[in-house]
């Protein structure tokens, strides 16, 4: 998932990064036009400086009036072509600009978009590394956490009765002696690993530690993925992400239990359906 939200980054910024090049290419387009625009006036003040001076063709003093059909002299259609093209150029560099300013604006909002996905980004990561946490304002003292002196007799107690205790535990809702039952066995590292990993799990997500909760069933997950707890950890896993607001990795995991267990066990479907509809999936 890390990995999808990288390359996302990467794609959005280098986007970002060609719109200031095709900004400056529209730059440099608006002043090539103006400096047009300064050439023609430049010539029409020349033309215009000079109203006395008559074509080489001129007619003498005392020739008759020109014809209406006879064409108009040769200063005043240079004088009305070089208004046109001004004109003409004048309409470029506007459109010119408005392009510059669309960019530029679009560019601003990606940046600030990028941001913000970033922030959001850093700030859930941080969450997640400090085990469900926030992390601290900028300034603020972090205060570590009282290590919580270990039970004598919870060194002596067996794999299995750490795992009975703990379910025990679990089943009356004392969250904080479940973790510790499963933690336990996670220390042993031995065949019941896979049972403390969802135990631990189900700890986290009854203390609302969402966000430890959703690591916990997804290692749960990874660590028997046709295990008798696949399918609750993949639920879980998306009942945490709803939980976090995550609701678009929530369906994207519902979608996957769906694609991998097609038959759920029959006191799966209702929960499945309300963790779908929390969501609003599709």
């Amino acid at each position: 998932m890390k990995h999808a939200w990288t390359a996302g980054l990467l794609l959005v910024g280098s986007v970002c990064a060609a719109s200031p090049a095709l900004a400056q290419m529209e730059s440099r387009e608006g002043i090539a036009l103006q400096n047009q625009i300064l050439d023609l006036r430049h010539q029409l003040d020349m033309l215009r400086s000079q109203p006395n001076v008559a074509p080489a063709y001129a007619p003498p003093p005392m020739a008759p009036p020109v014809s209406r059909n006879q064409p108009a002299p040769v200063t005043s259609d240079i004088t009305a072509q070089l208004l046109a093209r001004v004109g003409d150029l004048e309409e470029q560099v506007r459109e010119l600009r408005g392009r510059v300013d669309e960019l530029t604006n679009g560019m601003q909002q990606s940046r600030a978009d990028i941001e913000k996905e970033i922030g959001d980004l850093g700030f859930r990561v941080q969450t997640l590394e400090n085990g469900g946490h926030p992390p601290a304002a900028p300034g603020s003292a972090t205060v570590a956490p009282a290590p919580q002196p270990a039970a004598p007799a919870a060194a002596r107690r067996t794999p299995e009765l750490a795992m009975q205790e703990g379910n025990a535990a679990l089943a009356r809702r004392d969250y904080p002696a479940a973790e510790a039952a499963a933690r336990e066995v996670l220390a042993l590292r031995g065949p019941r690993a896979a049972d403390a990993q969802f135990l631990l799990a189900q700890s986290l997500l009854g203390q609302r530690n969402y966000p430890a909760a959703a690591l916990a069933y997804n290692d749960s997950y990874e660590r028997s993925r046709s295990g008798p707890h696949a399918q609750d950890s993949l639920l879980g896993f998306a009942n945490s992400l709803i939980a976090l607001n995550d609701t678009r990795a929530a369906c994207d995991t519902l979608g996957r239990l769906a694609t991998e267990f097609p038959t759920a066990r029959p006191d799966l479907r209702e929960p499945i359906n309300n963790a779908r509809a929390r969501a609003n999936c599709r």
